[in-house]
């Protein structure tokens, strides 16, 4: 299939991000704290931030979440983050948005589930009302219908069509409809209700990659608002990451796509930076952004029996994201920067010299030595133990870091 490249013309501006109009492709998160608890969930904003979410989303599913929001803005703010702080709302956004005045104001964006304000007439009116508030507040608002929270009205309309014309629809068919048709009515009231098209972005998520890209595809050819884009409920772990990065980096590569999140359910107590490690990795990898040096590293065989290699490529990637937050205020360009950890002797010089700094170590039989490559050339050859390899390398990276990227001048 030929590559679209639909490049959405309608720029939103949200917070100090550009979603749309030719700007880069936004990476977001949502927290998973209790938003009344301010204190958790402005310092997880925070770690999503800084992991490189570029817009950071809380629900505000109750009136203690409400009053609490702008004190985790306040907080975002004195750490020194500015992403923009979205509202999530569902069933009661039109309530606790005239209620909590300061939680309106103190949001950079209202997401509204256009399935889940109401029904009927009220649905209209509630609907209405948060972007009115919207409106008066100069706030931008994504309309984010979800396959899982349809209008059922307009569902049960439509397969009640498709029974009475016998028009031999699928339940998938008619669902992926009903999403399309509720996003673009939904746009249309909230221009009726006084918002203007570079305060609307749309998203239409689903859990089934397929329909996900059929869904956009015919979405992107109907609109020419931002387009917010993810697989909803991807899953936990493999499954998870697969399925967004099969049904995103399909879009994504079609030009589909303004901004992204990748829904991963966490393991217990798991790190909820995950999500946003895989969305910046996603766009990497198909050469849309840098966000952070990546890491290449071998994936082990019966050359490479011991397990220093990996637990030196694992040291490496935890060293880079920790110290990503401090390089990129100081340094120009240090995200393009690549690094190999490689096992052996097979692809080990090779893979390193290619890197911008790289190691290849001894594979089961090699001589002990590990050769380390800076920008194609030879630069030392390492020896010791694991720890002595590893603080060697970290000094290395360091210092190739310092050495090779402009400081950024202090503003």
């Amino acid at each position: 299939m030929a590559v679209l490249k639909l490049h959405r013309t309608v720029g939103v501006r949200v917070g100090s991000v550009q979603v749309g109009g030719g700007a880069p492709i936004v990476v977001q998160s949502m927290t998973m704290t209790n938003t009344a608890d301010a204190a958790a969930t402005a310092a997880q904003c925070i770690a999503l931030a800084e992991a490189g979410s570029e817009m950071v989303r809380v629900t505000v599913n109750i009136p203690e979440a409400a009053a609490a929001v702008p004190e985790i803005k306040r907080r975002m703010l004195d750490a020194g983050v500015n992403a923009p702080l979205i509202g999530d709302f569902h069933y009661n956004g039109h309530l606790l948005l005239t209620r909590f005045p300061d939680c309106a104001q103190a949001l950079d964006k209202y997401r509204i589930n256009p399935g889940n304000v109401g029904t009927g007439r009220r649905r209209d009116e509630q609907f209405s009302t948060i972007c009115k508030v919207a409106r008066d507040h100069g706030k931008p608002v994504r309309i984010g219908v979800n396959g899982g929270s349809l209008n059922q009205e307009l569902v049960v309309g439509k397969m009640q069509e498709n029974t009475d014309r016998s028009l031999g629809r699928t339940s998938e068919e008619i669902i992926n409809e009903c999403m399309i048709l509720s996003a673009l009515q939904s746009t249309d009231l909230a221009l009726e209700g006084g918002l203007r098209r570079d305060q609307i972005i749309i998203s239409c998520k689903t859990s089934r990659p397929r329909d996900l890209i059929g869904v956009y595809r015919e979405l992107a050819q109907k609109t020419e608002q931002p387009l917010h884009l993810g697989l909803t409920e991807a899953g936990m772990g493999a499954k998870g990451l697969i399925w967004s990065a099969a049904s995103m980096g399909v879009l994504l590569n079609e030009g589909i796509g303004d901004t992204i999140r990748v829904s991963l359910t966490p393991k217990p107590g798991g790190d909820r930076r995950e999500e946003v490690y895989a969305a910046c990795e996603l766009l990497q990898a198909l050469g849309l952004r840098s966000f952070s040096p990546s890491v290449t590293a071998c994936p082990g065989c019966g050359r490479t029996t011991s397990s220093t290699f990996q637990e030196l490529a694992e040291r490496t990637q935890d060293y880079i994201r920790e110290r990503m937050p401090v390089w990129k205020t100081q340094y120009e360009g240090v995200e393009t920067m690549t690094l190999a950890v490689m096992g052996c002797v097979v692809n080990g010089p090779g893979e390193s010299k290619a890197a911008s700094i790289g190691i290849s170590l001894p594979g089961t039989g090699e001589v002990p030595h590990c050769p380390v490559y800076i920008d194609g050339q030879h630069h030392t050859t390492l020896k010791g133990t694991y720890e002595e390899l590893a603080l060697a390398f970290k000094d290395l990276v360091d210092s190739y870091v310092a050495t090779r990227y402009t400081p950024k001048q202090s503003s």
